[in-house]
């Protein structure tokens, strides 16, 4: 298949994917959210039906009082909304595009043979092993220490940290995040598709056989929804973490991932918390939100570049230019050479002086982190990179 139809199929395939993504994760933050800010009904009509708590808001004009019954009301309306196909659309199109580019082309952007010596297929089955295998792991620990929160938020932290240092010791940093998101993806929408539906659809029968539901699948889907809440945005962070080589490059990459992931977790309970703040006299504690604050500040300066020469004497423009022509050229010129490539990465043209001169300051940390060239396909040497480093922060200086 041409370049050009991939680039098709990959733009489709992401607006699809960002589109449910963005239906799926809104309505799991709205239905956290109102969850959090139900408060026991004044009337008491509404807790002699068996309403738990209500909530009023208001929005586009118009009011709304939202009602949760403790189990199930006395009798079911004949219309019920169900949420679920946010869900499975989310992740049967990054599921698309994972075979796409991520497996379909895996030399480019899974295997990196300076990290592991892998196969195209080796790799395509340990990346895909990776997403099933995830959720058998993490629906066991579930089941077992249900019961026991901070138990299992220990022991799920300690192997999702293992599983980003053994992917990022696999595959290429750009892959191993998105494997990583892939992995927690999947576990999210197991759970909608093992737990959280499946528990609905019982008490849904159950009460229209005239029996009361058994609150055990409500209390199961309510743990796996705010495990949801909780992988959101680190999953968010690995959508868009292709675009940041500062990031998957890292030399210590998998240790970056888990910081900005446990920064993402940190984010989502202060602000899961901060929903109860009504509980607590309008009083939520920061240390959430500071220990994200602390986290990224240190993850940033922790990658802040250093200025280097590398040992090596400054090179001319002539001498980068021809670097630039014959490593970065075949796929960021205005008709690429490289197979693959139907259109310059991000539009970036590297194929004339004036154009280099132009993306000197982009250039520096794709160079610097190794993430360009990408897979290193064209074969950049480490004397080049070292002399194309040397002129880009001689010419940023200037």
């Amino acid at each position: 298949m041409s370049g050009y139809w991939l680039d098709w199929l990959s733009l489709l395939g992401r607006w699809l994917h960002l589109t449910a993504g963005i239906a799926w994760i809104g309505a799991s933050f709205y239905f956290i959210w109102l969850d959090n800010h139900l408060v026991p009904p004044a009337d008491p009509q509404l807790r002699a039906k068996g309403v738990g708590g209500e909530l009023w808001a208001v929005h586009g004009g118009g009011f709304y009082n939202s009602h949760k019954y403790q189990a199930a009301p006395a009798a079911l309306p004949p219309l019920l909304h169900w949420f679920y196909w946010e869900a499975y659309t989310t992740f049967l199109s990054g599921l698309f595009l994972l075979c796409l580019l991520y497996y379909g082309q895996a030399e480019v952007y899974l295997i990196d043979p300076s990290v592991a010596a892998l196969s195209k297929p080796a790799a395509i089955a340990l990346g895909a092993a990776f997403l099933p295998v995830g959720w058998l792991v993490y629906d066991g620990l579930c089941r077992a220490l249900g019961g026991r929160g901070q138990t299992l938020g220990v022991v799920l932290a300690i192997l999702l940290t293992l599983a980003a240092w053994v992917l990022c010791h696999l595959f290429n940093g750009r892959g191993a995040y998105m494997e990583f998101g892939a992995m927690l993806g999947t576990i999210m929408v197991a759970n909608v598709f093992f737990v959280i539906i499946p528990g609905q659809r019982r008490m849904v029968q159950a009460k229209r056989a005239g029996l009361e539901p058994d609150p055990k699948y409500g209390i199961a889907g309510k743990l796996r929804s705010t495990h949801n809440t909780y992988f959101t945005l680190p999953v968010l962070f690995v959508m868009i973490s292709n675009h940041y080589a500062m990031t998957f490059a890292a030399r210590y990459n998998w240790l970056v991932l888990v910081a900005i992931c446990a920064a993402g977790t940190c984010i989502r309970l202060y602000f899961v918390a901060r929903h109860k703040a009504h509980e607590r006299q309008g009083r939520t504690s920061p240390v959430f939100a500071i220990l994200a604050a602390v986290v990224l500040a240190g993850t940033a300066f922790a990658l802040a570049p250093a200025r280097s020469t590398n040992g090596v004497a400054s090179a001319s423009f002539e001498r980068a230019q021809s670097i630039v022509v014959q490593r970065c050229a075949p796929c960021h010129s205005a008709q690429p050479t490289q197979p693959g490539f139907a259109a310059p990465p991000n539009g970036v043209l590297l194929d004339s002086p004036t154009h280099i001169l132009a993306h000197v300051s982009q250039m520096v940390p794709q160079v610097q982190t190794r993430a360009m060239p990408v897979g290193n396909l064209t074969g950049m040497t480490e004397q080049e990179r070292a002399e194309l480093l040397d002129w880009m922060q001689s010419e940023l200086e200037h």
